[in-house]
């Protein structure tokens, strides 16, 4: 049986619950949703089981996910799941695309899950370091294992209930996903940085670009922080709430900027 798994990821944890889970399943396509920008038309995946791994923002789904979700056409599939990576609560996003599906099509997700990795916005707080990481990436491998077994049963599985996650993204996403595209208004450069142009590379939207020697933003922001993590000297701030000066960066061990670069068709 074949599987396709529709993934955004900007610090690697949804790209490694994609990769663990296509692993056990074998016969599985990777998608990067960011590489389907540019192709407006309906997604119909030729394909018994289809899934969205994904993380959350604000208790939703990021802005490009949501997109690509109401053009994404579950008719030929049999087999529909969900995977939602969160730092804190999130169960509110697979709701979200629940909502997207059945409103589009008449259809819900026949399995839906989420997955506690390390938190990664450090604005909101530090990301874990050390021990207290390892042991949440090793808590949620073990979960991965059990979801793709769930998986390759078909058993179905719903989102189950979370009414702080749902008052979280009544209150919070409608304003994220109205703004976000202009969020990069609060980035800003410290003189430590070296020119180096990692960031443009790993931004998954291309919405960075080098001028006068210095990252520029240009307003298709989807707040991933991929920039923020991957500068190699924190020289990137996010200068909103508590700011990101001496807060902290993460990215999961197994993510590369090849693996950036790969999500929006290798450009």
């Amino acid at each position: 049986m074949k599987t396709i798994i529709y993934y955004f990821t900007g610090t690697g944890n949804s790209l490694a619950a994609a990769r663990k889970i296509a692993a056990a399943l074998g016969n599985t396509e990777l998608v990067p949703v960011a590489s389907l920008v540019q192709r407006p038309e309906r997604v119909v995946p030729a394909s018994d089981r289809v899934g969205i791994v994904s993380p959350v923002y604000d208790a939703g789904v990021p802005r490009i996910m949501a997109e690509f979700a109401e053009r994404l056409n579950l008719s030929r599939a049999g087999y529909t799941f969900a995977i939602v990576t969160m730092g804190g609560t999130g169960v509110s996003a697979l709701h979200q695309l629940n909502g997207i599906f059945q409103k589009g099509q008449g259809r819900k997700l026949d399995a839906a899950f989420a997955v506690k990795m390390p938190g990664n916005f450090p604005p909101v707080g530090r990301p874990p370091e050390g021990g207290k990481k390892d042991a949440i990436l090793k808590a949620a491998d073990r979960q991965f294992a059990i979801i793709a077994q769930t998986i390759d049963q078909g058993i179905t599985v719903p989102p189950g209930i979370s009414p702080v996650s749902s008052l979280m993204r009544c209150l919070l996403y409608p304003p994220f996903f109205k703004n976000v595209h202009t969020m990069d208004n609060s980035f800003a450069v410290e003189d430590t940085c070296t020119a180096c142009g990692t960031c443009v590379e790993v931004c998954p939207v291309g919405n960075i670009t080098m001028e006068k020697e210095r990252p520029a933003w240009h307003h298709t922001c989807e707040l991933c922080c991929a920039c923020l993590h991957f500068c190699p000297v924190q020289a990137i701030q996010l200068n909103t709430m508590q700011g990101t000066k001496g807060r902290g960066r993460y990215r999961h061990p197994d993510l590369k900027v090849e693996d950036m670069k790969a999500q929006r068709g290798g450009s």
